[in-house]
This record gives structure tokens, C-alpha cells and sequence, in this order.
């Protein structure tokens, strides 16, 4: 079955690194759209980065611009999200997601499959 498994969550305090990680299996992530997306208590989730199944575009948050780094390795099937220069505000569960076809505007509607999600507290 279509399965996506995060990990590398955690504590980190203020101006330091994580790497989130999301193995995928059922399916290859070839040719599909991935996503990295955020939700903390009381708030709506919202697109991190993306890019698009189709020409391959990428799509940043304003909020992480700079900082955060979204990539795949189509041999181990993994999504990675390297995180940088980690601020408070980022402190969320963070969610891997792709989908077949889309995935240009990085909004939740657009993908299907999801993972767990992994919980990020950035705190001193």
C-alpha cells in the first residue's frame, strides 16, 4: 500500500539546522509532485515547498525563502526538507505529501497521499 513515513523531527534550538526525511513506498516518486506543509496548534496548515509533477517548478513560502531547501532522491524513493537558520515561528508538525499530477500552487487540496507528520520545536 501507498505509505509515507517521516522522520528527523525534533528539539533545535534558535538559529540551527534539522533535515526532515520521508521515505516513500507503494509507488516511485518519479514524476510526482512533492510537498512539505506545516500546521501548528490553532492554525491552518500551509505549504512549505513544492514542486510541480509537470515542469518541475518550485514554490518556497515566503517565510522560509532562503532558509529551507526541498529535494528527492528518485533511488531511495525518499522527500527531503533541509531546514536552516530555524526561527520559533517555525516550530509546527511538519507533513510530506505528493501527488501524480499538480501540485503547482502548494496548497493541501492538491495532494493525496500524506504522511504522519513530525513534530519540529524550535525553543531555547
Amino acid at each position: 500500500q501507498v505509505q509515507l513515513v517521516e522522520s528527523g523531527g525534533g528539539l533545535v534550538q534558535p538559529g540551527g539546522s534539522l533535515r526532515l526525511s520521508c521515505a516513500a513506498s507503494g509507488f516511485a516518486l518519479d514524476y510526482y509532485a512533492i510537498g512539505w506543509f506545516r500546521q501548528a496548534p490553532g492554525k491552518e496548515r500551509e505549504g512549505v515547498s513544492c514542486v510541480s509533477s509537470a515542469d518541475g517548478s518550485t514554490y518556497y513560502a515566503d517565510s522560509v525563502k532562503g532558509r529551507f531547501t526541498i529535494s528527492r532522491d528518485n533511488v531511495k524513493n525518499t522527500i527531503y526538507l533541509q531546514m536552516n537558520s530555524l526561527k520559533p515561528e517555525d516550530t509546527a508538525v511538519y507533513y510530506c505529501a505528493t501527488t501524480p499530477r499538480g501540485g503547482y500552487y502548494c496548497t493541501s487540496r492538491e495532494y493525496v497521499y500524506w504522511g504522519q507528520g513530525t513534530l519540529v520545536t524550535v525553543s531555547s
